[in-house]
């Protein structure tokens, strides 16, 4: 459900309560379209996040922690210009539009009292904040529209201010229920879409709400005592409006996803659970951080996955052009059979020949070796020898290489994997410093703040008792492996392919088979192979474990390992989550 025009207004009178009397202490902008005020009154400080983002546009408290950018957005230092240490005066809105009003009283550069008001508008993909002058001139706003996007209402710095328009219905808010009915009334359409069409200030969920008891009625055909029936809908949303007592903040869930939020219970989803809230603010910080959570982390998976499987192609194909020139290497062997052929006949030859045919005495066959006209004998020699010494040092270097590109490859195929692990801000801040240790991320700046707040590992518990852990990414891994596990512990690992490190606690007993079995399980699941079937997965002591020197983390050598063939299945690896 989006904010509509009622729970707006409900929104305003509460954040007018608590936020009269506050004054701005900090003001930051952690994306081009959010904003975080720092405020303080009486009861204390705390933040306000003010959201112009299309979907989730919205104004609330929050306690969550934001990562601002070290240079702050030009409307951020136009806010901070005008509102820092001004006082909230008001919280209002446009009766009827999806508007808050925030009235600041302020000092300007002039040494005068001046009143600033920032319009926050709550409108999906139209959202905007707008901060205007006493004078009702436009400051700025976070979105600037010109005419070619808006022929109606431009917001533009030194323009007067006009409100969003508002749809030509009655409101919800001032009108009677005698009104709304009578208006209702006169559509062809079905109940809850006829209430949508002629009353403003409602979303659908709302009118949904209202509709609920009529199915596929038409609101012109309704009787006089479905009419009534109507009215009484109506008024019990009205009751919810006015009266505080009996308001019910609450999101409804569908098993752990929300669904709709609303101050009322919302008797169209009574099968499925809700969860009730003290007031606007925490619902709205609740339903909105966890969606925006989710969407920053999808953004940030698909960029570092992007990054990384650029980073793949080019070392594939650095790959593929050192194999062909280790290709063109194999012709050592001949250089140093024409430098030795040619030292063995100089007198066969003279400066200017073009070439000169000679036997090969490995084969007794006979040869024709091509010779540089200005070099004398003996210098056509050492230049084939010159040359089969080049090749020769090149094969080493590209055989070197070859090597450390078949490492770096794996490597990135196990960032990939560890990137689809990742659940949490933290784990993909670990990721891009292990880039940036390992040399492939440039100007990434990683910044520990205290101790990890989320758990770098998987936990499960096999049948018989045993503790699993699983890494969530290269340096839980190496952690995991090298620290966290005692030399009795059990390691595990998918053979031949990207996966995460899985740690079986013994307690220096002796796991049972099905324990065993599980955990092999847990670690096809945890890899690039989780829907294959007879997957096979090493296993071996923790202690045979070593980290191999001069690696990138989490590689690891293994010795005196077994392997199992195992198909995990999703839901019985869900049963032993702990």
């Amino acid at each position: 459900m989006a904010l509509d025009a009622v729970t707006i207004h409900l929104l305003a009178q509460e954040l007018d309560e608590q936020l009269s009397g506050s004054r701005v202490e900090k003001i930051s902008m952690p994306s081009r379209d959010e904003a975080v005020f720092v405020v303080r009154n009486y009861s204390g400080k705390r933040q306000l996040l003010l959201s112009a983002r299309s979907g989730s546009s919205r104004v609330h408290f929050t306690r969550e922690e934001f990562d601002f950018p070290a240079t702050p957005p030009a409307f951020c230092m136009l806010l901070r210009k005008h509102l820092i240490n001004a006082r909230i005066m008001k919280v209002d809105t446009i009766v009827g539009d999806r508007v808050l009003l925030i009235h600041f009283d302020s000092i300007n550069e002039m040494g005068d009292k001046t009143t600033l008001t920032l319009s926050v508008e709550m409108m999906g993909r139209y959202s905007n904040l707008v901060l205007v002058g006493g004078d009702g001139i436009v400051l700025d706003a976070i979105k600037r529209i010109d005419e070619t996007q808006s022929e109606k209402r431009q917001l533009l710095p030194g323009i007067a201010f006009t409100a969003p328009p508002i749809p030509e219905k009655i409101s919800f808010l001032t009108e009677s229920t005698e009104r709304i009915l009578d208006s209702v009334s006169t559509s062809p359409r079905i109940v809850s879409d006829a209430v949508l069409q002629k009353v403003s200030g409602l979303s659908p969920l709302l009118c949904r709400e209202i509709g609920l008891h009529f199915e596929d009625r038409r609101a012109d055909t309704l009787s006089d005592d479905e009419a009534a029936l109507l009215g009484r809908e109506i008024e019990r949303i009205k009751e919810y409006i006015a009266d505080p007592s009996i308001r019910s903040w609450n999101i409804v869930y569908d098993d752990v996803k929300m669904v709709e939020f609303s101050f009322l219970p919302l008797r169209q989803y009574r099968a499925l659970n809700s969860s009730k809230f003290e007031n606007c603010s925490e619902l709205l910080e609740k339903y909105y951080s966890e969606r925006d959570r989710e969407l920053r982390l999808k953004n940030r998976s698909q960029d570092l996955s992007k990054q990384v499987r650029m980073l793949l192609d080019r070392s594939i194909r650095k790959q593929e052009s050192r194999k062909e020139e280790l290709a063109n290497t194999e012709r050592a062997d001949q250089k140093r059979l024409y430098g030795e052929l040619l030292t063995a006949n100089l007198n066969r030859f003279n400066r200017g020949d073009p070439g000169v045919t000679v036997l090969n005495y490995y084969t007794g066959e006979e040869i024709r070796i091509p010779l540089d006209v200005t070099k004398t004998p003996n210098g056509n020699a050492q230049h084939y020898f010159k040359e089969y010494r080049k090749l020769r040092t090149a094969a080493d270097v590209l055989k070197r290489l070859l090597q450390e590109g078949e490492e770096e490859q794996e490597y990135l195929r196990q960032i990939s994997y560890d990137i689809t692990q990742a659940r949490t801000e933290e784990d993909f801040l670990e990721i891009r410093r292990d880039l940036k240790e390992a040399g492939f991320l440039r100007g990434f700046k990683y910044k520990q703040k205290g101790k990890r707040k989320s758990d770098p590992y998987f936990h499960y518990v096999t049948s018989g008792g045993y503790e699993v852990l699983v890494g969530k990414n290269n340096a839980a891994n190496e952690k995991l492996s090298l620290s966290v596990a005692s030399g009795k512990d059990l390691w595990f690992h998918i053979k031949n392919a990207p996966g995460s490190h899985v740690i079986l606690r013994t307690e220096n007993s002796t796991p049972d088979d099905q324990s065993m079995t599980e955990a092999c399980e847990i670690a096809a699941y945890h890899s690039t192979l989780s829907n294959g079937q007879l997957v096979a997965v090493d296993y071996t002591e923790a202690r045979r474990v070593k980290k191999i020197p001069g690696a990138k983390t989490g590689m690891v050598t293994y010795a005196d390992q077994k392997t199992a063939y195992v198909t995990p299945e999703e839901s019985k690896i869900e049963s032993l989550k702990k």
